[in-house]
């Protein structure tokens, strides 16, 4: 069975600045067929591409780096994609570049 490729709603590249710009305010939720249920520490909060922001009136907005989707709450700490791959943080320890 071959493996086809995480979508959002929206047609944008895998990886862009648009996140540092703000970008991020327009992109669009992650589709259900994306995000599925997990019951273990592999969901979107734990993975290396979640990424939180301040949005309006300081509500969080959580995003998905490597879909460059928009996360609904509770969902990253239920679900997952198969794009997930532990943070680096956790793989390398705490700044490997000075070691």
């Amino acid at each position: 069975m071959a493996a086809s490729s995480p979508r959002s709603r929206g047609t944008r590249p895998a990886h862009s600045s648009a996140a540092d710009d703000h970008g991020y305010e327009q992109w669009p939720y992650l589709d259900p067929e994306v995000l599925v249920a997990s019951r273990s520490r592999k969901v979107c909060m734990t993975c290396h591409w979640f990424r939180h922001h301040a949005g309006v009136n300081c509500i969080p907005v959580l995003t998905c780096q490597l879909h460059q989707g928009l996360i609904a709450h509770g969902e990253h700490l239920t679900s997952r994609c198969q794009g997930w791959t532990d943070d680096l943080v956790r793989q390398r320890g705490w700044a490997p570049e000075v070691a």
